[in-house]
């Protein structure tokens, strides 16, 4: 079953008095329960891409459906709500809330979607043993390490059990060892929950682990491998 897909999806930024492209007639389809990792040098189009298929942010052409929802088709509150119940992100720079827990910050979501407190509390300490977090939910952020806050943002994403996962550069602040271990767990994620995940990545660990393999260059699908 297609999760996402793209067709000819353009798009252009405006610089001053030029128009420069971000992404040049894009079409991909992504299956549940893929590993897929989008490669590319800076400027490819790799975050803008997934941005796009997030909802946060409208392609100048071309249609993406997520979820079998068009995103052209619906208002914009209708796009939060998809984002909300359907996809999880996790970022490069973590984005966890400072003042909440580990337990907290892997709660919100569900709290967001109006979850029972029975149901939450299953969901996140499932969650926080499956990232090698177990007992240390009631740390904050600045008590973590760079590694152990990133797991703390992969449960925040998969506790609701979205359709999709979209990660943008999600090693990358994080040291070789660390960044593969963290790998290690989306990936045993993947494999046993089903999760489906959309990378962007400069990072060889995580394209070593990916199923599929898209390279972008200038905007454009320049290599689509399936392994």
């Amino acid at each position: 079953m297609a999760i996402v897909t793209t067709e000819n999806l353009s798009k252009e930024y405006q610089q001053g008095a030029l128009l420069v492209p971000a992404l040049r007639e894009v079409s991909l389809t992504i299956e549940a329960g893929e590993f897929t990792a989008l490669m590319g040098p800076s400027g490819s189009g790799k975050t803008t891409l997934l941005n796009i298929i997030g909802g946060l942010d409208a392609p100048t052409s071309g249609r993406v459906v997520v979820d079998g929802v068009d995103l052209a088709k619906v208002s914009a509150a209708e796009r939060s709500r998809l984002r909300l119940n359907r996809l999880g992100f996790v970022f490069q720079a973590y984005n966890l809330i400072p003042v909440l827990s580990a337990y907290e910050n892997a709660e919100f979501v569900l709290l967001l979607q109006g979850r029972g407190e029975a149901e939450r509390k299953k969901a996140v300490l499932e969650m926080l043993d499956e990232v090698g977090l177990k007992g240390l939910g009631g740390r904050r952020p600045n008590e973590l390490s760079g590694g152990q806050q990133q797991r703390v943002a992969v449960a925040r994403a998969i506790a609701s059990q979205p359709a999709l996962v979209l990660a943008d550069e999600p090693t990358a602040n994080l040291d070789s060892k660390t960044g593969r271990e963290l790998i290690d767990t989306m990936r045993q994620l993947n494999a046993e929950r089903g999760v489906t995940f959309l990378f962007a990545t400069h990072d060889h660990k995580v394209i070593e682990q990916a199923h599929r393999v898209v390279r972008l260059v200038d905007g454009q699908v320049a290599e689509d491998i399936k392994r």
